[in-house]
């Protein structure tokens, strides 16, 4: 079974955070109910030297169910009238979002 991984690491001011965390557990719900969504995480820093301190990670059976999930999202935030670059920018989160892949040794 091969799955890919999108993991979004996300740098938010502790000032933002109450309006920022809702947001990704918004996101999160409806991630979790698209085919081929694995499964879903949302992370928050604990402890450590790492800068970011929110963490987002979902593992995709496919890359096509990565591309279904992505215009879905896109249409979803459309119809909200919702902008997430204006919205990260106005709060000041810092964001790092990329796919992954497992290897083997």
């Amino acid at each position: 079974m091969t799955s890919t991984y999108r993991i979004d690491k996300f740098i938010v001011p502790e000032a933002a955070m109450a309006q920022f965390m809702p947001r990704v557990h918004h996101v999160d719900r409806l991630l979790g109910e698209l085919p081929g969504c694995r499964r879903n995480l949302v992370l928050t820093q604990t402890g450590g030297t790492g800068v970011f301190n929110v963490v987002t990670i979902v593992e995709w059976e496919s890359d096509e169910a990565i591309r279904h999930a992505r215009s879905t999202m896109q249409a979803h935030y459309e119809r909200e009238g919702f902008d997430t670059e204006a919205f990260m920018r106005q709060l000041g989160v810092e964001a790092d979002l990329a796919l992954y892949a497992e290897t083997s040794a």
